[in-house]
């Protein structure tokens, strides 16, 4: 069985250590388990992994987080993997710091990512993982909250949430939505 598993941010330097892209940090520890670099391919970098019977398709897109429905269904298109086996994996505000939600399906919430994909895949029906970020934020300022990094406290949390993401990712991939609901909601 194969997965495309999706991790959102932006690109380059500047945007590394923020929370907007707490997706790529995901799934790059999932390749740096398997000892796997990404490549620079066509709208995005790309891993491949193996996880017991699953292959993980890990994509970073770069096409900036307002454009990732087009890395998405580049991908989907290319590897022949349904809609059914996409899971993006995003950051949060509603959520608190280090929270994360397994969901089947649902709206973008406002999230420019998750809006582009549903736009451009024409549903909202593919599952997330959502990683809570916090909205510690004064009113208008959403945009420079999401863009600035984590406090150093947050980064000391960091790890094991990382980590707890990572075998969501997994058990998704081996048990399904539901069982991993289930298991870590």
């Amino acid at each position: 069985m194969r997965f495309l598993i999706t991790g959102l941010g932006n690109i380059g330097p500047d945007y590394w250590g923020t929370r907007h892209n707490i997706g790529f940090r995901i799934v790059n520890l999932l390749a740096e388990e398997a000892g796997i670099v990404f490549t620079e391919q066509r709208f995005g970098a790309v891993a491949r992994i193996r996880v017991k019977s699953a292959e993980l398709i890990l994509l970073k897109p770069n096409t900036f987080m307002n454009l990732s429905g087009n890395a998405v269904r580049y991908w989907l298109q290319k590897e022949n993997i349904s809609v059914e086996n996409l899971l993006i994996v995003v950051d949060d505000l509603s959520l608190p710091f280090g929270t994360l939600r397994l969901k089947p399906k649902g709206s973008h919430a406002g999230h420019n990512g998750l809006h582009h994909i549903q736009d451009t895949l024409g549903t909202q029906d593919y599952a997330r993982l959502r990683f809570g970020i916090g909205n510690d934020f004064a009113p208008g300022r959403q945009i420079d909250y999401v863009l600035s990094p984590f406090t150093s406290e947050e980064l000391e949390k960091m790890p094991p949430l990382v980590s707890q993401a990572a075998e969501i990712v997994k058990s998704f991939c081996l048990s399904g939505v539901d069982f991993t609901m289930n298991q870590y909601n």
